[in-house]
């Protein structure tokens, strides 16, 4: 093995395939999406050079501004809600499921490996208003509550993209943090509890610090890829009513491929590249700081 390391060309071999695939597949539209931004046009219109021209623009765009606004609300409340609920779940399958958890696990993971396209479906017909009133309305009329148009209030749609998210994904991270929370080992565990520590002393003073590595990992997987919303909002909402659920990334493809602006929609990719970055390097900071505490 160490000879085989050890030779450049044995070396040049073994990678040389992956990182030409990965360059043509990743890196190349990567570079290539940062140089439309500096351009205005499209195949069909042909480019001109515009400078810095589609920044100033992306920061006196109102829509911009919107697009950011939903994006960030809608990353931090899914964010905090996917992940608080699976660690609550993880805890439950440790600490009070056992060895029972296995079917538990495999019910809230479930909505985890649906497509997507079935799921909004599914939502759109629990939330129905008109033609048909669908279940939730149903439910509310036998109080008494007139049947609430569902998606065609911004508020109202936001927390039902949010509520079909959650339910979609909260299995996921249950499962990601009980990997974390079902690594501490039992001994320090039950010695917690000889020494009178039990409920949220014992979560709070020995299952969260030891289980912070795992828990730092998920809030940066979910926080990038709730940014990275598109799936779920255009198969339920389109991004509607209006633009009220437009996230950045729907704005990005209207712009690019509806409106054929390939500078600008390059310029909101790049835009949403480094909030992604910023988020991520803030956590990171943010958890370091806690540890030297």
């Amino acid at each position: 093995m160490r000879s085989v390391l050890g030779d450049r060309r044995a070396i040049a071999i073994l990678l040389g395939p992956a990182l030409t695939v990965y360059s043509l597949v990743m890196l190349v539209p990567i570079v290539w999406s940062l140089i439309y931004t500096v351009y205005d046009g499209s195949v069909v219109t042909g480019f001109a050079y515009v400078g810095l021209d589609n920044f100033r623009t992306f920061f006196q765009d109102p829509a911009a501004w919107q697009a950011v606004s939903y994006t960030v609300r809608y990353a931090i409340v899914l964010t905090v809600l996917q992940v608080a609920l699976g660690y609550l779940l993880a805890l439950m399958y440790v600490f009070w499921l056992r060895r029972a958890s296995s079917f538990v696990r495999t019910m809230t993971f479930f909505p985890v490996i649906l497509p997507t396209v079935a799921v909004s479906l599914l939502f759109r017909k629990l939330f129905e208003a008109a033609p048909t009133v669908g279940p939730v309305n149903s439910v509310l009329g036998w109080f008494g509550v007139a049947p609430i148009d569902w998606f065609g209030d911004p508020s109202a749609s936001f927390w039902v993209i949010i509520l079909m998210d959650v339910w979609r994904s909260m299995g996921f991270y249950a499962v990601l943090l009980f990997a974390g929370v079902v690594d501490i080992p039992e001994e320090v565990i039950e010695s917690a509890r000889v020494d009178g520590a039990k409920g949220w002393r014992l979560t709070r003073h020995i299952v969260l610090p030891l289980s912070a590595p795992v828990l730092l990992s998920s809030l940066i997987f979910s926080i990038n890829g709730t940014l990275k919303v598109f799936d779920s909002v255009v198969a339920l909402t389109n991004g509607g009513p209006g633009s009220s659920t437009t996230p950045l990334t729907l704005y990005m493809f209207q712009t690019s491929f509806t409106y054929g602006d390939y500078g600008y929609g390059s310029t909101i990719a790049t835009m949403l590249t480094l909030l992604c970055l910023v988020v991520t390097v803030f956590i990171f900071r943010s958890s370091r700081r806690d540890l030297t505490k």
